[in-house]
């Protein structure tokens, strides 16, 4: 912790680490009875049997496939069952352990459940166990794990059968114990290519655990289908007629939903910050690189942070989604789709570990640029616009791409909107390499254009203008 931070403002700032994410767990079961009243899902359980038993490749949307209040219900207790963990293994209160609940949190509105969830995360603690490695100071590689929990479903509910049907549950019993194999398997990988990857990309990729899970799921999505000859699955087909004719989704339940979520968590890092923006300031100069910004600036101006950094999420969402309103030429995009709200989440991720809106700023323009690019060539060329920033992959692709806020804040303005475009350029296709079955896609995105972008910039010797954070 900081030498400048008192004993009692450590204390506190590793009980808010705890009690945020619990926080927020049971904000997801309180919306649940809300939501379901508000969409008049009477069909809850049902809903919530075919979220848990359902193939859910990238991007299944929890919204459609089961429903609003079902989706918050799965969030809620996939987001309490980490919080146990937390508490059981002791953990050590710290950024990662947010990050890697954040990351949980996220993908259970677009691909993960509590079924899915338990063969990788128990594959960690098996190796724990074998290796005679602490949980403790593993659970966060426990969480990151779930990122593969698609394959999981997979297997389970599709692979080798060839079909799937919605509307009964049909398990692959030789799939379920390869999934149990697969999973425990994974937790003796994923431990071991972590730091290889992250030496990789040096740091630059806040979300460095995307890069090792999607070379990972590179190796498993080929061997299953393309070694053993098995014809590659499709999304499953969701019809609901209902969902289908929102046109933004559940815009205004989530705005409402996010904005309350945002206001109390600025109003309690406020008034612990001693009623101020104390040191904010001196945050929003920090590089991002390599910073815990728990251990630097405490718990309660995170708090502040993760609110005003998710109210700008939040503006931008809203902003781009009435873009095709507006200009009739561009395609229509997504509203607030599960897939929508899961990303506002993943994009809190760093949020107390290096990311605010100053640096992640010149990462979204790089998106505006590659954006204002390829439509000045469609309208020289008279081609269709193929996408718009609502477009879902490039929604997802900038909350992951901000994971690049390192390179924003060390070497510039310039560069970060360079590591944004190049990111926009590939994060529609990424997902193709590893079959969806890797939710971490944005984080396997960022990995390579960080693998990629930051050898270039050592070649031509441009340097950092900003030294390490202190």
């Amino acid at each position: 912790m900081s030498a400048s931070m008192s004993d009692q403002e450590i204390r506190r700032s590793h009980r808010l680490i705890y009690a945020y994410p619990v926080f927020i767990s049971l904000f997801f079961l309180a919306a649940t009875p809300i939501a379901v009243l508000y969409t008049k899902e009477w069909d809850f359980f049902e809903n919530l049997l075919r979220i848990l038993t359902s193939p859910s490749k990238l991007v299944t949307d929890y919204f459609a496939l089961g429903g609003l209040g079902s989706t918050l219900f799965n969030a809620a207790i996939c987001g309490l069952f980490a919080n146990l963990m937390v508490f059981v293994s002791r953990a050590k209160a710290n950024a990662t352990i947010l990050a890697g609940y954040m990351l949980i949190v996220a993908h259970c509105f677009y691909g993960l459940n509590f079924l899915n969830m338990w063969p990788p995360f128990f594959g960690i603690l098996l190796y724990c166990g074998v290796m005679k490695k602490k949980v403790s100071e593993n659970i966060h590689i426990a969480f990151f794990s779930t990122a593969l929990a698609p394959f999981v479903s997979e297997l389970v509910f599709r692979y080798a059968i060839g079909k799937y049907d919605a509307l009964s549950v049909n398990v692959n019993w030789v799939g379920a114990a390869l999934a149990l194999v697969c999973g425990l398997a994974i937790g003796f990988i994923i431990p071991a290519l972590l730091p290889g990857t992250t030496a990789m990309h040096r740091g630059y990729n806040l979300y460095k655990a995307g890069l090792a899970i999607g070379i990972l799921g590179i190796f498993l999505n080929a061997f299953m289908y393309s070694s053993l000859g098995v014809d590659k699955p499709v999304n499953t087909p969701i019809v609901n007629p209902t969902y289908a004719a929102l046109p933004y989704g559940y815009r205004e339940f989530m705005n409402v939903f996010f904005l309350i979520l945002f206001a109390v968590t600025f109003l309690v890092g406020f008034i612990l910050n001693k009623k101020s923006l104390r040191r904010y300031r001196e945050l929003l100069r920090c590089t991002g690189y390599g910073t815990d910004f728990t251990d630097k600036f405490g718990m309660s101006l995170c708090l502040i942070n993760i609110a005003l950094y998710g109210l700008a999420i939040l503006a931008y969402l809203n902003l781009v989604m009435v873009l095709p309103s507006i200009f009739p030429l561009l395609p229509s995009g997504a509203g607030f789709t599960g897939a929508t709200v899961g990303i506002v989440f993943a994009a809190l991720t760093f949020a107390a570990d290096g990311q605010h809106p100053r640096n992640v700023f010149p990462i979204a323009v790089g998106f505006a640029a590659l954006f204002a690019v390829v439509l000045g060539i469609c309208l020289l060329t008279d081609f269709d616009m193929p996408w718009t920033l609502s477009t879902q992959a490039y929604i997802n692709g900038l909350a992951f791409a901000t994971g690049l806020c390192p390179i924003a804040g060390k070497y510039g303005f310039r560069y970060g909107v360079l590591a944004g475009f190049m990111s926009a350029i590939i994060c529609a296709v990424t997902a193709e390499m590893h079959g969806g079955f890797v939710l971490y896609n944005g984080g396997f995105n960022a990995g390579l254009t960080a693998l990629v972008l930051i050898p270039i910039l050592d070649f031509y010797r441009v340097k950092p203008l900003r030294e390490d954070d202190v």
